[in-house]
C-alpha cells in the first residue's frame, strides 16, 4: 500500500536531484522489468501464441492481471472467469490514478498516454517523491523502463519457451507463480494486509477442488472486505 505525500507545486529547496530519482526509478523499472521472461514463458505454457502475450503485454501492462488471466487459462478455466480475475485485480489501478492525477497534474492531452503506465511500481516511485517535479520525473522513468523492458522480456520469454517445446517438462509452468508470489510479498507490510493474503489463499486452496478453475479466484478477493469488516467491529 502506497502513502500519500503532501503535494507540492514548486521544488523543494535541497530536494532530491534528478540523479537520485531515476536512479530509483531505474532500479524498479528494471528490476520488475526482468519479471516479463516469466510471463512471456508462462503465456506460451498456457497455450498462448507468441503475438497474443505480446498484445497483453502492450494493451494490459500490468503483471499481477496479466498472470492472473493466464494462471486461469493454463489450468482450464473459462475465458470469460479469467478476464473477469484479471479486470478485478486490475480495478486498484484506477484509485492509483485519482491519486496521481492530483499529484502529478498532467497536461489534459498526455493524461490518456499516462494512465496506461498507471501501476503499482510507478505510483510508488512517484508518492516517494518530496514534490511535482520530481514526482513527474520518477513515474515517467520508471514507466518507460518498464514498459520497454516488459515488453521486450515478454517476447524472448514467449520466443524462448516456443524453442523449448514442452515448458512443464523443464519445470519454467512454475515460474509465473513464483514470481507472482515475488511480486506481491513485497506489498504485505501491514498486518492488515497480511490477513487479507493469508484468508485470500485459504479460500483459494479451499475451493480449488470443489470449484471450476478460475472461480476460486474470484471467491479469494472477498477475503479484503471481510478482514475489512471484521477489523471494523473490533473495539
Amino acid at each position: 500500500m502506497v502513502t500519500e505525500p503532501e503535494i507540492r507545486e514548486t521544488a523543494v529547496p535541497d530536494g532530491r536531484p534528478r540523479a537520485a530519482v531515476i536512479r530509483d526509478a531505474l532500479g524498479v523499472g528494471v528490476a520488475v522489468g526482468l519479471s516479463g521472461f516469466a510471463f512471456g514463458v508462462t503465456a506460451a505454457g498456457a497455450g498462448i501464441s507468441t503475438l497474443q502475450a505480446c498484445v497483453l503485454s502492450l494493451l494490459v501492462f500490468t503483471g499481477a492481471s496479466q498472470f492472473a488471466l493466464v494462471g486461469a487459462l493454463a489450468a482450464g478455466g473459462n475465458p470469460f472467469t479469467a478476464a473477469a480475475g484479471a479486470f478485478f485485480l486490475g480495478t486498484r489501478n484506477a484509485f492509483y490514478g485519482l491519486r496521481l492525477s492530483q499529484l502529478l497534474a498532467l497536461p489534459r492531452a498526455v493524461r490518456p498516454f499516462a494512465a496506461h503506465w498507471v501501476i503499482d511500481e510507478t505510483t510508488a516511485v512517484a508518492l516517494a517523491q518530496p514534490d511535482r517535479r520530481t514526482a513527474r520525473l520518477g513515474f515517467t522513468a520508471t514507466g518507460l523502463s518498464l514498459y520497454a523492458l516488459w515488453n521486450l522480456t515478454t517476447l524472448l520469454g514467449a520466443l524462448g519457451a516456443e524453442a523449448v517445446g514442452d515448458t512443464e517438462a523443464w519445470g519454467l509452468d512454475a515460474a509465473g507463480p513464483a514470481v507472482f508470489l515475488a511480486l506481491l510479498a513485497p506489498m504485505l507490510k501491514t498486518g492488515t494486509e497480511r490477513a487479507v493474503a493469508a484468508l485470500a489463499l485459504v479460500l483459494g486452496l479451499g475451493f480449488l477442488p470443489v470449484l471450476p478453475a478460475g472461480v476460486p479466484v474470484l471467491i479469494a478477493a472477498l477475503a479484503a472486505p471481510v478482514v475489512l469488516w471484521t477489523k471494523g467491529r473490533r473495539p
